[in-house]
Formats: C-alpha cells, sequence, structure tokens
C-alpha cells in the first residue's frame, strides 16, 4: 500500500498512439512530507501519516507547531494518515508525485460536492407525480408505510442532505506522471469540485497488472508558439528599421556628393 496526497484541479482528455482517446483528471501533487511513523512496538500498528500544504505558525497550536519541528517541516494544514504501507519511511521525508507509475490502478479519496437541502426527486431520483387533473401529489416523498407500525420505517428515502460526503472511486488507471511539473494523470473522473483534496493510494481490489499507455506527447506548446511568433516579429521589425536606416544614411551621402 502506498499513497500520497493531491489537490483536483479539472479535467482533460490524452490521445494514445493507438488512436484511442482516454478523459483524466489532473490532480496536482505537492511535495508531501511524512509526519510521523508508526510501528507496532510503539502504537500497536504500522502507518505513516502525511502532511501537505504549509500553514503559519501564528495559525497553528503549539501542539502542532512541536509535531512538524520533529520533521524538520512547517505544521501543514491537511494530514492523512496511511495504514499498512509498503517500504521503509523515514520522518521528514518528502513524497513526490514519482511515487506511482504509470499503469498502475489506484483508487482516490474525495468530498462529493455539498448540494444542500434536496427533495426526494433530486435526492433519489423518484418520480413525481400528476401535475393535473386535480391531482394534490406532485413532489411529495410518497407513503410513509402501512398503518399497523404507526410511525416511519428505518430507511424510508426522504428528504435530507444531498453530497458532501466520503467517496472513494475505486481501481482507476494512472495515466501519466510528471514529477517536475508535479502533476498525475487520473483516467476517468474523482469526486469532489475543483482544489479540493484528495488521497490517491494503491488500490485495494487491484490485480497487481499494470496497463500499458502510450500517451502522445506534445514538445511544443501554443505557449511556445506564440512566444516564437512575437520573437519573429521583433526581429523582423527590428530587422527591417536596420534596412530603413541604411537606406537613409546612403540618400544623405548621396545628397552631399551631389
Amino acid at each position: 500500500m502506498k499513497g500520497i496526497l493531491g489537490r483536483k484541479i479539472g479535467m482533460t482528455q490524452v490521445f494514445t498512439k493507438d488512436g484511442k482517446l482516454i478523459p483524466v483528471t489532473v490532480v496536482e501533487v505537492t511535495p508531501n512530507v511524512v509526519m510521523q511513523v508508526k510501528t507496532v512496538e510503539t502504537d500497536g500498528y504500522c502507518a505513516i501519516q502525511l502532511g501537505v500544504v504549509d500553514k503559519k505558525e501564528k495559525n497553528a497550536s503549539k501542539q502542532a507547531i512541536g509535531h512538524a519541528k520533529k520533521a524538520g517541516t512547517m505544521p501543514k494544514r491537511y494530514l492523512k494518515e496511511l495504514r499498512n504501507v509498503d517500504g521503509e519511511y523515514t520522518i521528514g521525508q518528502t513524497l513526490r508525485a514519482d511515487v506511482f507509475e504509470v499503469g498502475e490502478s489506484v483508487d482516490v479519496t474525495g468530498t462529493s460536492k455539498g448540494k444542500g437541502f434536496q427533495g426526494v426527486i433530486k435526492r433519489h431520483n423518484q418520480n413525481r407525480g400528476p401535475m393535473g387533473h386535480g391531482s394534490h401529489y406532485h413532489r411529495g416523498p410518497g407513503s410513509m408505510g402501512t398503518m399497523l407500525p404507526k410511525r416511519v420505517l428505518k430507511g424510508k428515502k426522504l428528504p435530507g442532505h444531498m453530497g458532501n460526503e466520503t467517496i472513494t472511486i475505486q481501481n482507476l488507471q494512472i495515466v501519466e506522471v510528471n514529477a517536475e511539473e508535479n502533476y498525475i494523470l487520473v483516467s476517468g473522473n474523482i469526486p469532489g469540485p475543483k482544489n479540493s483534496l484528495v488521497l490517491i493510494k494503491t488500490a485495494v481490489k487491484g490485480n497487481g497488472k499494470k496497463s500499458e499507455f502510450e500517451v502522445i506527447s506534445y514538445e511544443e506548446t501554443v505557449v511556445d508558439a506564440v512566444e516564437e511568433t512575437v520573437e519573429e516579429t521583433v526581429q523582423e521589425e527590428q530587422a527591417h528599421e536596420t534596412t530603413a536606416e541604411e537606406t537613409t544614411e546612403e540618400a544623405v551621402k548621396t545628397a552631399e556628393e551631389n
């Protein structure tokens, strides 16, 4: 088991060399710091605690500041514990995007979008009643149950708070890993709004096999092309100005000679 904390940026798509289009989610993975290492001898189980996003000391408690100093880093805004990790970790170690490889199966955990208090039609996908012909039932929750219990049975689908839940999507694939620019491309969609915190970890139900992705890479980006165009335009203008100056000087010399 291995994992890393990241921030969901948004979705895009990539093309493979065999012509397939893969929708992917871009996850920004800033360096994660190992804040604590737990062992069976000291804590009764094996785990590591990851921290990400620095927090000012004036906004942190004394306990958080002391906890961060043991790892030789700043207090962190987000902490997450991973159990049953593989390999050896040390306090203060930094984990980057290259902790995963292309083709690995992962589970992504995040907090879904909160939608507030919603009715049964939106929350549970129920059908509405007739809107006309004297019907007095439109968007209600329906029958509350039989008469004998004289109470609402457990599990009845009713209006309530929708969203803002911890959701895990399993068996997604790592399509691309870029440790220099700190991002990972994960196939498909993942829970949560943009800029929300997500946890990427090894798939629990994965079979250990890696998928092969040969993604088409573009050496030149649109920004690079624009910059080159601007540079060429500037060079042409400078050359034109130089030519005009030389022509003017020659004309002046010819007039003086005459």
